[in-house]
Order: C-alpha cells, then sequence, then structure tokens
C-alpha cells in the first residue's frame, strides 16, 4: 500500500472510480478501499447461478454511461471496454400479441406508434436536439444554465407527473405504455411531481445515446475504470472493509461513495450532531425483487419484435404499470408487478455458453419488502412469453435484503439509493450535496447530485470539489 496518500475513496462503485481517477489526473496521491473481493459497487458482474453464465449483480443497461462527460474523457476502450448496441432500444409488449418498438432513430419509433407520431417527434425529436444543452444540468450540478430557455422549456415538462404528462401529450395505448415504462424507473408513483422527467430524459438517452450494454458484463466497465485508475498511479485495495473512518491512513481528503445510513455508520462519530440528524432523515423508497436466469434458449416471446431488444419492460397498460408503482409505494404487494427485463446473451454470446442464454429481471417492491415475488415475476413473462419456464435451466433470485447484502448503499433493496423526489433531488442528501462540515470529508455516491445511475458524475464532481478546497486552501482564499 502506498505511504501518506493524498486522499482516499471509500467504495469502488463507478462514483468511486472517477472520484478517484479525477483526483489522480490532477496529481493527487490515491488509494480505493473496497469491502468486496470484487470492485464495481452497482457494476459488478457474476456467474449467479451456473458455471459460464455471467449476470450482471445490479446495473445491465448503461445510456448514462455513454452519455458521462467524464467518462468520455476516459481512453475505458483501451482497457477492453466495448460497448454493444442492440437492434432495438427497448420493447414494451402489450396483451394483444403487439409490442410498442424504441429504436435508436426517433423517426422510426415514431413511425410505429400511429395517431402519436407527431406527438412523439415534437417530443423526443425536440430533446434528442436539445440534449447538448440539458446535459450540464441533467448530469451536472445545479448552477446558472448557458442555455436558460431551452432549460425552462424542459423544466416545465420535467416537474410535471408522468400521469399529468402522457394523458396530454399521447393517445395512442402503445405510446402512454412505453412511457409508463420509462418513466417507472424514478421508482415512484406516476402521479408524482417529477415523474415526468424521468421518462423524457430516459427516453432522450433512447435515441441520443441508445440503451447499450457493455460486452461481457457491468463488470467490464468497473475493471476498465479501475485499469484507467492503476495507469495513473492509482491504487486499489478491495476485500477490505472500512469499519470507521479511523482507520484509515492519514490524507487530505476523503471521499466516501456511501450513502448516508453506510456512511454514518463509518463516520457518525466525526460529524456534528445537527448534520447527523440531517442524513438520518434521508428517504429511502421502493426496493427490488430480482431474479436472474439461465436458459437453454432465448424467451419465446408472442410477439417476435421483443427478440430486437436488450430491454423488455413487462407491464401491459399505462394503467397497470401506474398501480404497481403505487402499490410498491403504498406498501403493497402487486399482483402484476412491473417488471424490467434485460436478455443480453441475444447480443452478447460471451455470458453463457453455446446456445445458451441469461436474462436479467426486477420488479420494484415495497421497502425491505419480504415477499416472494417469484412466482409473480415469472406470470408476467409467461404472459408475454408462454413456454418461457419450460426453457428454465437455473435461477437466482435476491429479496431486497439480499441486495442490501451485495450492496449496503442500497438500503432497503432501495436500487436508487435515496427517493429522487422533488424534497430529495436537488439537495441531495443535503443542501451541502457532497461537502460535510468535517473539513476534507466528502459523499460521492448516488446519494448526491445527479443522483442515480452509472455515470461516474456524482464521484467527478466530488472530486472536483475537493481539489478546488485545496486549491483555494493552497492559495489563502
Amino acid at each position: 500500500m502506498a505511504s501518506n496518500p493524498d486522499a482516499v475513496v471509500v467504495g469502488s462503485g463507478p462514483n468511486g472510480l472517477a472520484a478517484a481517477i479525477v483526483l489522480a489526473r490532477a496529481g493527487r496521491k490515491v488509494i480505493v478501499f473496497e469491502a468486496d473481493r470484487t470492485i464495481g459497487g452497482g457494476a459488478r458482474s457474476a456467474e449467479l447461478t451456473l458455471p459460464g453464465f455471467i449476470h450482471d449483480v445490479c446495473s445491465a443497461i448503461h445510456p448514462f454511461a455513454i452519455l458521462s462527460p467524464i467518462f468520455r474523457t476516459m481512453p475505458l476502450a483501451s482497457h477492453g471496454l466495448e460497448w454493444i448496441e442492440p437492434p432495438a432500444m427497448l420493447a414494451h409488449p402489450l396483451d394483444d400479441g403487439g409490442a410498442a418498438i424504441a429504436d435508436r432513430s426517433v423517426e422510426r419509433t415514431a413511425e410505429s406508434l400511429g395517431d402519436d407520431a407527431a406527438a412523439y417527434r415534437r417530443v423526443f425529436g425536440t430533446l434528442e436536439e436539445n440534449w447538448p444543452r440539458l446535459e450540464p444540468t441533467v448530469l451536472g450540478q445545479l448552477r446558472m444554465p448557458r442555455h436558460p430557455f431551452v432549460l425552462a422549456r424542459f423544466g416545465l415538462q420535467a416537474l410535471r407527473s408522468a400521469e399529468g404528462f402522457a394523458q396530454r401529450a399521447f393517445r395512442d395505448v402503445r405510446t402512454r405504455a412505453l412511457f409508463a415504462g420509462l418513466a417507472a424507473h424514478g421508482m415512484l408513483p406516476l402521479d408524482a411531481t417529477l415523474t415526468a422527467g424521468f421518462g423524457l430524459v430516459l427516453g432522450a438517452t433512447l435515441h441520443v445515446a441508445g440503451w447499450r450494454l457493455p460486452r461481457g458484463g457491468a463488470q467490464r466497465l468497473s475493471d476498465a475504470l479501475a485499469a484507467h485508475l492503476r495507469s495513473l498511479g492509482g491504487e486499489i485495495v478491495a476485500g477490505t472493509r472500512v469499519a470507521s473512518l479511523d482507520d484509515l491512513p492519514p490524507s487530505r481528503a476523503v471521499l466516501c461513495d456511501l450513502s448516508p445510513r453506510p456512511f454514518l455508520h463509518v463516520a457518525g462519530h466525526r460529524l456534528p450532531a445537527s448534520f447527523r440528524r440531517r442524513l438520518e432523515r434521508y428517504r429511502y423508497g421502493m426496493g427490488a425483487f430480482k431474479v436472474d436466469w439461465a436458459l437453454d434458449a432465448p424467451i419465446p416471446w408472442r410477439a417476435p419484435a421483443c427478440a430486437r431488444a436488450a430491454t423488455v419492460h413487462l407491464g401491459g397498460t399505462w394503467e397497470e404499470v401506474a398501480r404497481s408503482e403505487r402499490d410498491a409505494w403504498d406498501g403493497r404487494t402487486a399482483a402484476r408487478p412491473f417488471v424490467l427485463l434485460v436478455q443480453p446473451t441475444l447480443f452478447d454470446p460471451t455470458r453463457a455458453p453455446a446456445g445458451r442464454h441469461t436474462v436479467w429481471t426486477y420488479c420494484h417492491v415495497p421497502h425491505a419488502s419480504t415477499a416472494d415475488m417469484l412466482p409473480a415475476i415469472e406470470q408476467q413473462i409467461e404472459r408475454f412469453a408462454p413456454g418461457f419456464r419450460e426453457r428454465v435451466i437455473a435461477k437466482s433470485v435476491m429479496s431486497p435484503a439480499d441486495i442490501e447484502r451485495h450492496n449496503p448503499n442500497l438500503v432497503g433493496g432501495d436500487i436508487g439509493a435515496g427517493v429522487s423526489d422533488l424534497r430529495q433531488v436537488f439537495a441531495r442528501p443535503t443542501w451541502r450535496t457532497h461537502a460535510t462540515p468535517v473539513r476534507g470529508l466528502y459523499l460521492c455516491s448516488a446519494a448526491t447530485p445527479p443522483g442515480v445511475g452509472v455515470h461516474g458524475m456524482c464521484g467527478a464532481l466530488a472530486a472536483e470539489r475537493a481539489t478546488r478546497f485545496r486549491r483555494a486552501r493552497a492559495r489563502g482564499v
């Protein structure tokens, strides 16, 4: 281990690694400590079912990684990272045997949506065109925008509920179902303020960057980040749990890729009581119930077009998706849960033995739920792909408690690392965002701006803040 580091990062998720890289590029000597033997946090892969079947432990599809301002500055391809773009970005099957299909092209997607073609072009064509002006706010820190009128127009739409927006913007059942699935990624009831923003931003990413997957699994992204950090002189110590800040070597800055609850376990004794109380009030939201499958053949979709997309949303109509999300938010178990499914081996055969396949799914459940959602998830897949169960050769099930054990940041199985409603999206986790009242101590997890997603920007922004502070002190400011 390097002696006398300038900075220490606790946690090797994409945000922790991005923070370490920014610090290393600024000439700082950096050490990253990771509790697990495998680095990556929310971007890891493992043989969860059978030998030779590679499954993503948490994240699977990475549109924000492609768009990330910090990842774009890194030579990750030279460290083995290769992105795969499927023929279609997203499929949402319906009970009539058809499916709404989102292609990379706004125009092709719009043409498939009947009476909503013009509306879809207007909404998502405009977002695609304006993305370069919106990106600094969506994937950055809240500050005075360079394009205030573009941002204001977007904000008037994004701050609304997904329900209100969809009712006014779209008429076709397919378009509304497609938008419901996009908005449901926000893990909030679809009649809640700000949920339109999740649908709009994720819908824009379908066309701006595409919903791609790393060849070989999410672990390849983390491994590429780690390799780049090491090329800059950074060090990673895996399999070493930091129980307290007192266990760390002396340094000028400590950046924690931790959400508030695990951060309090590690740093609570160093924090003023008032700040501890603010972090204790931080709210975690819905949990996730995750199932990974090993199959002896592809999923037998009733709508063949579903095989063109790596990502499939299983939830039926707008009303059904909205009911599922409301149930999970209110503490009820949905009879027909909204299921998010990824079928990576249709496009990446490196993840399974020849002719075999992997499938990744999860649904939203009440926070820390102990309900067994496996039968309901299976039924939702069978609903749109009769005969699915006959192709299963193994499965791995993770309850919210299991998810939290894999990653303590995901309290109660909340894969968003905290509720992203109007109250918490701008002051996340407090008005200090990445900073704390303790000099040299920072938060850099998805519980800080710009929030959830595999983009590394929470870590990059925290590291930039730390380096600016150090330069200011050096100048005597």
